[in-house]
């Protein structure tokens, strides 16, 4: 793999830092800023729905502009967001740079889905998807248990000020190492705007959209309410909570590393791998919860098959959307993140069952089971290669 999808990919490490981080925060950012608990969780949700709205409206207005240059402007403005933050004692200011992170992030995952692509043969999108997803995965293992360790040792701005400054050296890096070639290139000689969005009406490549949405909600469904289940359902210590995040990190850089050898020749072998242990593994949890060491094994398996699962489908994105090469990583991160949102969403409402603190689980297979029954009704999805090819 090039050097430039690992300087990417340090990028990808401090945006999902940022992202994850905030879990841990919310307490003493709703003391300092004196808002309830639960306003200060809206940060959360704002971050979400930017990267929504963001992956296709930065993606859009990035088409016609250097590579190079859209991937280092997201970084610095992500970073300049973060300073701003960190400076702020006002929640509304707090808000604003959040959404502006979000929409940053958005557009410089929907870029660089696409950058990565091109940066390989046609062949190749699984690994390259792969080394980029790696920074999320590096991120949970060790950006947001340090994060969470330095917010309480100086505060939460010093999280905030760490991800600003973890920013810069990747723009530097990008700016160095991405080839100086126009990510505008195939707007300017390729497809219009208005054709790439038209990919949207594919049947295809929205049903590849949901498959998914759906295995990331199902991650986020579980790993958003993990903390209660450690410390209630298990009776572990607090300090047990980073311990379980890091393994479920763990997991994640495995599976998604192992799929990305995979997922371009062989995703139907993939997701018939992966899926049905994934199906029974939230249930198993659920049921096996009360055991610490069932957990821990558990949650790093789950990691693993959640995102070898989730990349692999990602990765049918950006085949299913091959007829639009500025926009395919829009509709990618898109598909990423309406699964972030909604998962977190569904799993709260089952808080109140009679399941309690494991309903996010049960939730969580729930999700999977109908990401199945849809792959199972459209496995020519699943065929390997270019979609101008086998995948028809």
């Amino acid at each position: 793999m090039p050097l430039p999808l690992y300087l990417l990919a340090l990028a990808v490490f401090a945006m999902g830092t940022s992202e994850f981080m905030l879990a841990g925060l919310v307490p003493d950012l709703a003391s300092d800023l004196d808002v309830s608990v639960a306003t200060a969780g809206t940060l959360t949700s704002a971050f979400a729905v930017g990267m929504i709205v963001g992956a296709p409206l930065m993606a859009a207005l990035a088409r016609n502009r250097t590579g190079r240059t859209s991937l280092a402007g997201f970084v610095l403005v992500f970073s300049a967001a973060h300073a701003v933050g960190a400076l702020t004692t006002s929640f509304p200011v707090l808000f604003a740079t959040r959404v502006i992170a979000a929409l940053a992030n958005a557009g410089f995952l929907a870029v660089a889905l696409t950058a990565a692509a091109a940066l390989v043969p046609p062949d190749k999108k699984g690994r390259a998807l792969a080394v980029l997803l790696s920074g999320t995965a590096v991120a949970t293992i060790a950006g947001v248990p340090a994060g969470s360790v330095l917010g309480t040792l100086l505060g939460w701005q010093a999280t905030f000020w760490a991800v600003a400054v973890l920013c810069l050296p990747a723009a530097l890096g990008i700016l160095l190492g991405i080839p100086a070639r126009s990510a505008g290139e195939d707007a300017v000689d390729g497809p219009s705007l208005r054709s790439e969005l038209a990919r949207l009406r594919s049947p295809r490549l929205l049903l590849v959209m949901l498959l998914g949405a759906l295995v990331n909600a199902a991650t986020f469904a579980s790993f958003t309410f993990l903390a209660p289940v450690v410390t209630g359902i298990a009776g572990l210590d607090k300090l047990w909570i980073s311990v379980v995040l890091v393994l479920f990190g763990a997991g994640s850089f495995v599976g998604v590393t192992l799929a990305g050898r995979l997922s371009d020749r062989r995703p139907g072998p993939v997701v018939a791998a992966c899926g049905p242990p994934l199906l029974l593994g939230w249930p198993l949890t659920a049921v096996l919860a009360r055991e610490p060491a069932a957990l821990l094994v558990l949650v790093f398996v789950q990691g693993a098959l959640s995102f070898a699962l989730g990349s692999t489908l990602i990765t049918r994105v950006l085949y299913e959307a091959a007829g639009a090469p500025t926009m395919a990583g829009s509709y990618a991160t898109a598909a990423l993140n309406v699964g972030a949102a909604a998962g977190p969403l569904v799993a709260a409402t089952t808080l109140g069952s009679p399941a309690g603190e494991l309903g996010p689980l049960w939730a969580s297979g729930c999700l999977v089971l109908t990401a199945l029954c849809l792959a199972l009704r459209s496995r020519g999805l699943l065929a390997p290669g270019r979609r101008g090819e086998a995948l028809r």
